[in-house]
């Protein structure tokens, strides 16, 4: 008599991997990317490369030095990369963009068990990290189309930007702060896409706008400057670090969307963004229990 296996669920394998989803990211990240290096001209897309190149070093280095298998082929490092790169301002030097990939691959992500296990965006937090480390560097922007650097004429410093550059990006900022227009496009292919579905975004991008009215800020500034808009759409949508639940997204959305106003209006720092999405990350964990729908059939807490 033949020996059947039996095992755990799911039994029905679907067209969707790692690889294709994170190719569809950079799809949609194409357009703001090649924008962003329109804007700010051949440091910006040094700023990228490097980023990106050092995410792959980073990752094929650690496999090897610890006898994993690489998982080069999945993409995920080239996001992280992308992802970081378009979060930083082009005239960071290209050292520190290749630390910031280093951190965000080796320690947040490899170090707590590879795809799927780290419990924070890597790039945020390489992000955060950079912040910390190198603030003057990580606040210098250049206009746009220019050479000239400033510091604080950026519109989350203080700078007067009509609304027409601020929806196309066309003001100092980081490579990823460019067009928001073209980064809705893509967030929109994703959502066409089924990689992300829309209640995350528009619970950030709501909330933050409703409380920069409530407090007398502009809630169309908030939403189209400090990165707010790649944030909510790329980044804050990470499978593993936020919620899987319908109402657990809108639950991490909302409180992305506070935090980062609180910290605008409230905080020494203009940027918010970064620390809303990790601190909320810490806390998917426990939004993911509470919103978790109980198996059918059962009753309670199950033992």
């Amino acid at each position: 008599m033949q020996k059947m296996n039996v095992t755990s669920s799911p039994h029905i394998s679907g067209p969707d991997n790692t690889t294709g989803i994170m190719l569809d990211v950079i799809i949609a990240l194409l357009p703001a990317t090649i924008c962003g290096i329109c804007f700010f001209g051949f440091n910006a897309l040094l700023t990228v490369a490097v980023s990106v190149a050092s995410a792959v070093l980073s990752e094929y280095l650690w496999c090897k030095a610890i006898k994993k298998q690489t998982s080069l082929l999945d993409l995920s490092a080239v996001v992280t990369g992308l992802l970081l790169g378009l979060n930083l301002p082009p005239t960071l030097p290209l050292w520190m963009a290749a630390l910031g990939s280093a951190i965000a691959i080796v320690v947040v992500k490899q170090m707590f068990g590879g795809i799927g296990h780290n419990f924070a965006n890597p790039a945020i937090t390489a992000r955060i990290a950079l912040m910390v480390s190198f603030p003057t560097a990580m606040t210098t922007y250049i206009v746009p189309f220019t050479d000239n650097v400033v510091s604080s004429a950026t519109p989350l410093g203080g700078g007067d930007f009509a609304l027409s550059k601020l929806f196309f990006g066309i003001h100092p900022g980081t490579i990823g702060e460019t067009s928001s227009l073209l980064l809705l496009a893509g967030g929109v292919y994703l959502v066409i896409r089924r990689v992300i579905t829309p209640e995350l975004p528009l619970a950030f991008m709501a909330s933050a706008a409703g409380l920069a009215w409530a407090l007398g800020d502009d809630p169309v500034k908030t939403l189209f400057t400090g990165g707010l808009m790649l944030g909510s759409i790329f980044m804050a949508t990470d499978y593993v670090t936020s919620p899987p639940t319908r109402l657990g997204k809108i639950i991490f959305g909302v409180g992305c969307g506070l935090i980062t106003v609180v910290i605008r209006h409230f905080g020494n720092i203009p940027e918010g963004v970064s620390f809303a999405i990790l601190l909320m990350n810490i806390l998917t964990p426990h939004i993911t229990r509470l919103t978790a729908k109980k198996p059918f059939g059962t009753e309670g807490e199950q033992k």
